[in-house]
């Protein structure tokens, strides 16, 4: 593993999973800074929600613990931003191995909202294997949600991948 010299925590945050507009999952402070503002809700803004797992609806009745080790289902997810004193970082997805040169700083699993059922569009995230969540937080919010990415075959190859598979992802640095 690479070694992390400073790292600020925080939420995994965006736009809930059934709503058009920002796709990307974005770490959120634990400690806001507010400007000036106005506590009614505006009718036409845009939102941030918080961030759950969802490896239960799947078909991973474990919650995914077979991935991370354990049942993270309605969990929310937490974030962590580190530096690193190398100068590039990647993030791989479809490998838990860096390529020859990198420094490997986590592995784990590919995820994503999903689109097929609700009109978000989200980005690809790379979980660690070890991902964690607040003890106490397990409830059905539904927010900004994370699933497990699978292979489809059809126009991606089938071999080298399988068909349903759960992809792995790697974060490299150099």
């Amino acid at each position: 593993m690479g070694k992390r010299a400073h790292c600020v925590t925080g939420y995994v945050g965006g736009n809930t999973y059934n709503t058009p507009g920002a796709v990307d999952y974005l770490r959120l402070s634990s400690e806001p800074q507010w400007g000036v503002f106005d506590d009614s809700a505006a009718r036409y803004s845009a939102k941030i929600y918080g961030t759950e797992y969802q490896f239960g609806e799947q078909g991973y009745g474990n919650g995914g613990s077979a991935f991370f080790g354990q049942n993270l289902y309605d969990h929310d997810a937490p974030c962590a931003v580190c530096h690193t004193s190398r100068q590039a970082t990647l993030m791989i997805p479809e490998r838990n191995e860096c390529y020859p040169g990198w420094a490997k700083e986590y592995s784990g699993y590919l995820a994503s909202g999903i689109t097929y059922s609700s009109n978000s569009g989200t980005n690809y995230i790379c979980l660690d294997e070890r991902s964690e969540f607040e003890t106490g937080d397990a409830k059905n919010d539904n927010g900004k949600l994370l699933y497990l990415t699978e292979a489809k075959c059809g126009s991606l190859p089938c071999p080298p991948y399988v068909e349903n598979r759960e992809l792995t992802c790697v974060v490299c640095s150099k």
